[in-house]
């Protein structure tokens, strides 16, 4: 299967800024302005075509990404409500 050059290009675009900066696939793709969807396929399923040793540090950080994710979760829970009860306090006064 030919890859099409922009889509190869995208691909190592992506997968080089993904191993620079430890990103999560959602700020990639907000990042590159395509869709969740096409960053996964972009790096699960096309990278490993064009560069395996790349697409195994890729997969290094997506791995670790989904580990740490509820933690993530939980600490933007906690600053939203954080900044609610502020929010409040700030009202009363």
């Amino acid at each position: 299967m030919l890859i099409k050059d922009y889509i190869e290009s995208r691909v190592f675009e992506i997968a080089q800024y993904i191993i620079n900066t430890n990103c999560t696939v959602r700020a990639a793709a907000k990042k590159f302005k395509v869709s969740k969807s096409t960053v996964h396929k972009d790096l699960v399923e096309r990278l490993p075509q064009l560069s395996q040793g790349m697409a195994e540090e890729v997969r290094k950080i997506l791995d670790d990404n989904k580990a740490e994710r509820h933690i993530r979760g939980g600490l933007a829970t906690k600053a939203k409500y954080e900044a609610e009860r502020e929010k409040e306090r700030h009202k009363k006064s």
